[in-house]
């Protein structure tokens, strides 16, 4: 917080239509800098990360009637937080400037001559037509192209849209279109606008629950009624909207629309999540453990003590590589006291961890589990050999005794505890309950039987719900409390189970002629 005696400064953010890889390069910056974070209910909340975790977070979203702050309110306190000295990102759905009532909260900055910037952002008017497959403009259909609300100020005595002018405009696209349809449609069509000409309504556009109507003027609002669409939507009328058969890109992702419950820790999560989404999934985060340090350090810091005496150390996991070195530097030690020291890794997620510390891998098996480990060191001499396993305090005793058999002398030490990440059963079973789920999947043998206690051993999942293991370990597990593995992978690492997933559904796919759920 600025202590000095003069006021902070608003950036007012474009936080896009909804997919968070829309945001800009210049909102995250501005992001990074806030004391204060100000946000719509449209705004993805996967972008509130990039703020500071000292940052205090105001949701100040708007739906339908439901109004958590008025207009007025909000523009009072970006006032107040500014002039108490505050960085504070306004974070707006899509561009601040297109319907967003930026230039309202601006007006009311400059009059306390609050320095401000304007930070635009990429509007669901252009981006959730893309994602729909609707291009705006089409040499060979239409070259003009209008925004327009769908929802004018209440306040007006009568509307300031000029509708026989729009009737001849080739694309019209109408933000919050959804609450007025009818309205709208019978302006246009009494305009002179043929109820022929096609049109779509798009709800929840650029992200995984995107779904669409398509239909005419003279249909759309029956076909609206009928699926009871409701907001966030946008209405898109012209010729165009017939280009969707054909360019219909997003929805032909292997994985749209498919809800994927991911139980691994929450700050390991995001890169399973990134592959989902890039493959079209809406990721479901409901972990079922965290990660936190062991009871005591004693037992590494005695081997790092002693990290001379040591041949070979084998991390089975990032989690153990990242307590290990965080422990070797409060012992005022780093990477170069591993001198001579052999590295082995489980798995390539892990040995990227070590790379990233600049440090070479000698190892990593064929197969990423404990007995790929072991096969690779059976052709090794292992007599008189030390070797250091650091790992979660609870784990199978497979590879420490498979090396001591082989003639090695082992050390195995707790660098860190996996516990019950305390979540309620009742934010998933409300998920599956809504058919919002397609499949859960588990990444360790704690996240099965973490997953198990919080949802209760009586816990039955739904035969709709397909479970997705990480390997033979897990899949035994998940066996073991019950749960039929409907997904395997060849290869135990994060792109393989995604890619065992896509394979999964490409074969349903085939099977029933569908893709998605929105079909």
């Amino acid at each position: 917080m600025n202590q000095k005696n003069k006021p902070g400064k608003v950036y007012i953010i474009g936080a896009g239509p909804g997919d968070a890889g829309l945001i800009t390069i210049k909102a995250v910056d501005c992001l990074r800098l806030a004391d204060v974070v100000v946000y719509d209910n449209l705004v993805n909340e996967e972008l509130l990360k990039y703020a500071p975790e000292k940052a205090r977070f105001i949701y100040a979203g708007k739906k339908g009637g439901d109004h958590t702050l008025s207009q007025d309110a909000i523009n009072d306190l970006l006032v107040q937080e500014a002039l108490a000295g505050n960085t504070v990102a306004r974070l707006k759905g899509g561009d601040p400037f297109i319907f967003g009532r930026g230039g309202e909260e601006a007006e009311r900055l400059v009059k306390h001559n609050i320095p401000f910037e304007v930070v635009p952002g990429v509007t669901s008017a252009i981006a959730v037509p893309a994602y729909a497959g609707i291009p705006l403009t089409h040499r060979g259909l239409t070259s003009t192209v209008a925004f327009v609300t769908g929802h004018e100020d209440p306040a007006k005595d009568k509307s300031d849209i000029d509708w026989q002018a729009l009737a001849g405009i080739g694309t019209l696209v109408f933000l919050m279109g959804v609450k007025n349809i009818a309205q709208i449609v019978e302006a246009l069509t009494g305009n002179g606008k043929d109820p022929a000409t096609p049109a779509a309504l798009i709800r929840r556009g650029t992200t995984p629950q995107q779904e669409i109507i398509a239909g005419t003027l003279g249909t759309i609002v029956e076909l609206a009624q009928a699926r009871k669409f409701s907001p966030p939507a946008i209405l898109v009328v012209g010729k165009v909207v017939d280009l969707r058969d054909t360019l219909n890109w997003f929805e032909q992702k292997p994985l749209f629309g498919k809800g994927i419950v991911i139980t691994r820790p929450q700050r390991q999560a995001d890169d399973l999540a990134r592959l989902l989404i890039s493959e079209g999934a809406y990721p479901i985060s409901f972990p079922t453990i965290k990660i936190v340090p062991p009871a005591n350090w004693q037992e590494l810091d005695e081997a790092i003590d002693k990290l001379t005496t040591y041949d070979w150390i084998i991390f089975t996991s990032a989690n153990g590589v990242q307590y290990f070195f965080l422990r070797l530097l409060e012992k005022q030690k780093d990477i170069r006291d591993l001198k001579g020291i052999k590295i082995c890794c489980i798995g390539p997620a892990t040995a990227r961890q070590i790379e990233d510390k600049g440090i070479k891998v000698d190892l990593v098996p064929e197969q990423f589990i404990a007995e790929g480990i072991l096969q690779s060191f059976a052709a090794m001499d292992l007599k008189g050999r030390k070797i250091l396993i650091p790992r979660a305090a609870k784990a199978r005793d497979v590879l420490p005794e498979g090396l001591k058999t082989l003639g090695a002398s082992v050390d195995v030490v707790t660098t860190y505890q996996t516990v019950n990440s305390g979540k309620k059963k009742e934010e998933l079973a409300a998920l599956i309950s809504d058919n919002k789920v397609d499949v859960i999947t588990f990444t360790s043998s704690s996240t099965v039987v973490n997953f198990v206690e919080i949802m209760g051993h009586d816990f039955t999942l739904p035969a709709h719900v397909d479970v997705a293991c990480i390997g033979p370990v897990t899949e035994a597990a998940a066996k073991k409390v019950g749960f039929k593995i409907d997904i395997q992978q060849e290869e135990y690492t994060m792109e393989g189970l995604v890619q065992a997933l896509v394979d999964y559904f490409g074969r349903k796919s085939v099977a029933t002629g569908k893709r998605g759920k929105n079909k």
